[in-house]
């Protein structure tokens, strides 16, 4: 079914701007002209099936090739867009308007828009400062900083440990007083970890760095020759995140304390619908903090109304996944119509979910908008 969504989203993007531009801007061109302006759009659906035919022998090219396809395919629809626009304005206003000549304008506009995204918009990171407010808060933790990365997929950034390592030490010169990271450290094997290990190992924050696992860390994206080995490749993953000083929480807990006064940090296991893995265990979790206030580390942003708001007092969760689709044009991402809750704060009843969307990137190689996050979240206590 996401195979047949993906190919039909991809005969719209590619087809339907070139039908528009063929019947209005080629009627003078001789056939050849015409064949080879479908020529592109042709040769990337071709190269589409050849992708979904043989994804594990050209998997790491796909990046390329969406690229490549963003590049081509939103031009021209911005291009058919604001050239309906200047048309009708033109019929409006009773005037010969050169709508061909003004639509192309923003198009190519947006063509270099697309490609700073994939060249440098991956690493455009941007620290966002946060406020949450409880009343259940201790007195000691008002003004507590938490420092939330999420999402680094580090297999993205082969060969490119420099980009990680100025993300790290913009997160180290917050000097926060705690730092989470909300899962989804690697694309699907441990084996992408060594090269950037000693740059995580370098994260420091006053009490500590905490870490739960993401869907991709348990491996189901790859293929494996057996279930043992997949187990395998988990137990590497979490044996490398204590190597690298980070507290992998496990459907578990830990106290932090401030003078006579504590809070709760809680993490789970990824809590998703299918197809993502389903391994957390909240009630085991919250075991052993009843009265206090609690943190809660979730990866996926979905728990907190399905389990989390109904089920629990959390007063806050913190999740990543989302990436924010990796685009967002003046605000607007299509993840919104995939996760109700899909960046930033959200609140309810004084309760609350910040959603982290992300350090890194996966499947394209870019960002546009959604630039990659560092959050500090600050604690206030409020009546």
């Amino acid at each position: 079914m996401i195979l047949l969504r993906v190919t039909i989203a991809f005969l719209l993007l590619l087809l339907l701007p070139d039908w528009y531009i063929h019947r209005v801007y080629l009627k003078g061109l001789a056939n050849w002209q015409k064949r080879l302006y479908w020529a592109p759009s042709l040769l990337l659906l071709a190269l589409l099936g050849i992708f979904v035919t043989a994804q594990e022998t050209f998997h790491d090219y796909f990046g390329i090739y969406l690229i490549v396809v963003l590049c081509i395919a939103v031009p021209k629809t911005f291009f058919v867009l604001f050239s309906l626009l200047v048309r009708g304005i033109g019929k409006l206003c009773r005037c010969s308007l050169p709508h061909g000549w003004i639509a192309l304008f923003p198009s190519l506009g947006v063509c270099g828009y697309v490609i700073y995204g994939a060249v440098y918009g991956k690493e455009n990171f941007k620290i966002h400062e946060v406020t949450f407010c409880s009343p259940d808060l201790p007195e000691a933790f008002d003004g507590y900083r938490i420092l939330q990365i999420s999402d680094i997929h580090s297999g993205s950034w082969k060969g490119n440990s420099e980009g990680l390592q100025r993300a790290i030490n913009l997160c180290n010169a917050i000097q926060p007083d705690l730092a989470v990271f909300t899962g989804d450290l690697v694309n699907s094997r441990s084996d992408e970890l060594p090269e950037f290990a000693p740059v995580f190992r370098q994260l420091t924050a006053k009490d500590g760095v905490y870490s739960i696992l993401g869907n991709h860390d348990y491996g189901t994206y790859a293929h494996w020759d057996s279930e043992q080995d997949r187990l395998a490749n988990v137990d590497s993953l979490i044996a490398y995140q204590r190597r690298m000083g980070w507290q992998l929480l496990l459907n578990e807990h830990r106290v932090l304390h401030r003078g006579n006064d504590s809070i709760a940090l809680v993490g789970v296991e990824n809590c998703g619908k299918p197809p993502f893995p389903d391994r957390a265990d909240l009630p085991k979790a919250l075991q052993g903090t009843e009265g206090m206030f609690k943190v809660l580390l979730s990866h996926d942003p979905t728990h907190w109304r399905r389990e989390v708001l109904p089920d629990t007092d959390v007063q806050l969760m913190l999740a990543g996944h989302t990436h924010d689709m990796q685009i967002s044009l003046l605000g607007f991402s299509v993840s919104r119509f995939i996760y109700p809750e899909h960046r930033g704060m959200y609140l309810e009843n004084g309760r609350g979910l910040y959603v982290n969307i992300g350090l890194g990137y996966v499947l394209f190689p870019m960002r546009l908008g959604a630039w990659p996050e560092i959050t500090v979240l600050t604690l206030r206590k409020c009546n």
